[in-house]
């Protein structure tokens, strides 16, 4: 009898997870901290989430490293954030020109600033990592990449288009 509860129980492990939350391929996201809702790009393709920023400086208070900056979007003032820096991502940059790419070497990464940051979507409240670059040149100021989309417990209909609807956290 014992070994048919424990078969049964493994079997239902699987129902007992949670199933992902399916997002569109761009949502509304609030980011807490600076009470601003912006257009983010879900990109599985890429690691981690990236807030476009501008006027990046690191700086310390009180034995800590700190970073500020300003928010690089369509429509920001002219706030400087501050928020205590987590460390430094070293990201592949892309080369432009196929006939620079060198398959011997390995691609130049530029270093960006991580800082925490709580991201509302839907209805959920979660804690991320984001890392600070100026994105002013893509058409999506806020990117969440697979770690964070991972910490969601999130999955990405490419179909779709703000499903969650505006935050509501």
């Amino acid at each position: 009898m014992s070994r048919a509860l424990f078969l049964f129980g493994l079997f239902a492990l699987p129902a007992l997870a949670a199933e992902p939350t399916l997002y569109g391929r761009y949502e509304h996201i609030k980011i807490e901290e600076l009470g601003k809702t912006l257009p983010a790009k879900m990109d599985t393709g890429a690691m981690t989430a990236s807030l476009s920023a501008r006027d990046i400086e690191q700086f310390e208070r009180d034995g800590e490293d700190w970073v500020r900056f300003r928010l690089a979007v369509d429509g920001a003032d002219d706030t400087l954030y501050e928020r205590r820096l987590l460390g430094i991502s070293r990201i592949k940059t892309r080369v432009e020109e196929a006939g620079n790419v060198d398959p011997e070497r390995e691609p130049p990464r530029a270093e960006r600033p991580i800082v925490g940051m709580q991201l509302c979507i839907g209805d959920q409240l979660r804690e991320a990592e984001v890392n600070l670059t100026d994105r002013s040149h893509f058409s999506y100021p806020l990117l969440i990449g697979a770690e964070t989309i991972r910490d969601l417990n999130a999955a990405i209909d490419p179909a779709g288009k703000y499903t969650a609807g505006r935050p509501a956290c």
